[in-house]
């Protein structure tokens, strides 16, 4: 059966029809991830996701759950930046780790992390938090759980999520091409098993959220995204994100 069509009857077994949008791939990543749609864990987890957004407030808005991969072919990965749980207040999750859309407040992690740029890089710091300039580059901004309920953080830990981006993570570490995996903080650590460190290269440090900033700022981790860049034959990173009135 065609890889398509394949994950839509895959899925319809599980969830209404106005669910499927929210769990179709974008067309490259889906000869590398039909395996994962087709298995029980996930039509089980599209079931899951329906049925909160039933009865509750869910983010990233539905349609948006993808994004990351949308805007991120899975040809063109050249950074994986591992996020681990969407933005859990009004209006800021949009499916890419640590970006919230134009026009909405940046969140702390993220003011962190324009701080860094603009310590380690001199990059400016932009009026908003809107980071797909960074994934039309190739940097994979992905989050280790893809949902959340409003306001309640974790709170789709353990439904399924993680197997799925754990698959993610080895569809892009098993590519020919070789990338940058970045892994801030203890959880996103914990993905280091599933990268070939002999072919990635691997860039660690403390997360940029305010509980670890002391340690996230002065790491100079875009330094060492640069370099590893270069080392590995790719184009260097435009960090700069346009402010708005340069939209």
């Amino acid at each position: 059966m065609h890889a398509v069509l394949w994950e839509v009857v895959a899925v319809s077994e599980q969830v209404g029809e106005a669910s499927l949008e929210e769990f179709a791939l974008p067309e490259s990543w889906r000869p590398v991830l039909a395996g994962e749609t087709s298995q029980p864990y996930f039509g089980a987890l599209a079931e899951f996701v329906a049925a909160q957004r039933a009865e509750h407030q869910v983010f990233p808005p539905q349609g948006e759950v993808f994004s990351a991969l949308e805007a991120t072919p899975y040809e063109k990965v050249k950074v994986l930046l591992l996020g681990q749980d969407p933005y859990h207040d009004d209006g800021q999750a949009h499916g890419m780790c640590f970006s919230v859309r134009p026009g909405t407040k940046v969140p702390p992690s993220l003011r962190n992390i324009f701080k860094e740029l603009r310590t380690d890089l001199g990059v400016e710091t932009p009026d908003n938090g809107y980071l797909m300039h960074w994934a039309e580059q190739g940097v994979l901004l992905l989050n280790a759980v893809l949902t959340v309920r409003a306001h309640e953080a974790n709170s789709h830990k353990g439904k399924g999520w993680e197997k799925f981006t754990d698959a993610v993570i080895r569809a892009v570490n098993d590519r020919a091409e070789p990338c940058v995996f970045v892994l801030w903080g203890n959880y996103a650590k914990k993905k280091l098993p599933l990268i070939d460190t002999t072919r990635h290269v691997v860039v660690q440090g403390a997360h940029p959220s305010p509980l670890s900033a002391k340690l996230f700022l002065g790491s100079r981790p875009f330094s060492q995204i640069d370099k590893a860049l270069a080392d590995l034959g790719h184009e260097p990173m435009d960090w700069r994100i346009p402010n708005l009135e340069e939209s």
